[in-house]
């Protein structure tokens, strides 16, 4: 069997994940944090490319990786245009659209970038993407708001709600394409979807207020106080895209969104944290009936993953208002290194095509 060396990475806040892959078999994985004082010097997430590379450069030869042999360096997508779910090849289109995003500003934005930036110095390495958070499979009727100027966009976590989703068909010797599920991934932001027969086809918008509240984002809010607070003279604009994209949430109620500190306060007592846990679950669930109400009761599974799904707190509180629904399951974590690798060997083995971003 040809052997594929395929190299993921995965910026993320105040640290890098790097994983190496011979195949399906993971080499090594390893998450090189980030001090505040070496992010300090940047003023944009786009500075730290070359800081994050030089980065993942050291790591890999320090692990004796065979660059000479490394056919893909994969990353997460960013706030791009909506596109179809799959991979693509980073080119300067794509390049230019993460730079000057049309959505907004996140550090997933620099992850096609810093793939682009190790790649380049790699010959015969190609940079490539896969199911980026704009991909769009929407039916028309969710994009409609009630506002004619205003449509709802499809921002998720898509790689892993696929990711998750097609292990979930495979796991069952099911196909993805037979099964409806309810995919809700829990973690720093929060969204759910409604997997259709292969296509997600309403999901809640949960990069800038919509949905459930999450670990930092506000999820949706009372429209006429968040008006008033835009014209309330105390706000900047920029202030006012942080409330819903990275200043809100359950860090703002607790001072924290480490998971493991906050049921440690609820276990001790804290009535306020268990309060704020009890209502993100809350409103988990209320999105998850929706999405039941969009599939027309018609649910084979609900699945629940992303970090947060490792709390035992979390999920039975979740699970206590759905499930009459359909079957439960749970897959923790966020499995995007494992999805990239998995998409990366799909087009080396000639089992995907290579989509061009334009």
């Amino acid at each position: 069997m040809t052997q594929f060396n395929i190299l993921v990475v995965n910026p993320k806040d105040w640290l890098t994940q790097i994983s190496a892959y011979q195949n399906h078999k993971l080499l090594y994985m390893i998450s090189r944090k980030h001090s505040a004082e070496e992010l300090s010097p940047f003023k944009t997430i786009y500075e730290q490319v070359q800081f994050r590379k030089e980065s993942v450069i050291r790591e890999i030869k320090k692990n004796e990786f065979n660059l000479d042999e490394l056919k893909i360096v994969i990353s997460r997508g960013g706030l791009i245009k909506p596109v179809q779910s799959g991979v693509f090849e980073v080119n300067e289109r794509l390049k230019k659209d993460l730079l000057q995003s049309p959505v907004g500003e996140d550090v997933i934005n620099i992850g096609g970038l810093l793939a682009d930036a190790i790649a380049v110095e790699i010959p015969g390495a190609r940079a490539m993407i896969a199911d980026p958070t704009v991909v769009d499979e929407f039916q028309e009727l969710a994009r409609i708001t009630g506002a004619p100027e205003i449509q709802r966009k499809s921002i998720f976590h898509a790689l892993n709600q696929k990711a998750v989703a097609k292990l979930h068909a495979e796991t069952h010797k099911k196909k993805y394409d037979e099964l409806n599920l309810i995919v809700a991934h829990i973690g720093n932001g929060t969204t759910v979807g409604a997997h259709c027969h292969g296509r997600v086809i309403d999901v809640n918008q949960g990069f800038e207020g919509d949905g459930p509240f999450s670990m930092v984002r506000s999820g949706s809010l009372p429209m006429g106080d968040v008006v008033k607070m835009c014209y309330s003279g105390t706000k900047t604009l920029d202030e006012m895209l942080c409330l819903l994209t990275h200043c809100a949430g359950v860090n703002a109620y607790l001072g924290t969104r480490d998971i493991n500190e906050i049921e440690n306060r609820i276990n001790n007592g804290d009535a306020h944290a268990k309060l704020i846990m009890e209502a993100m679950a809350y409103q988990v669930s209320k999105c998850i009936g929706e999405m039941f109400a969009v599939l027309k009761g018609d649910v084979d599974a609900i699945l629940i993953t992303g970090d947060i799904a490792h709390s035992q707190f979390v999920v039975h509180h979740i699970i206590d208002h759905v499930e009459k629904f359909a079957p439960i399951f749970l897959y923790p974590g966020d499995n995007e290194l494992q999805a990239m690798a998995a998409n990366a060997l799909r087009v080396l083995k000639g089992e995907m095509e290579v989509q061009e971003y334009v």
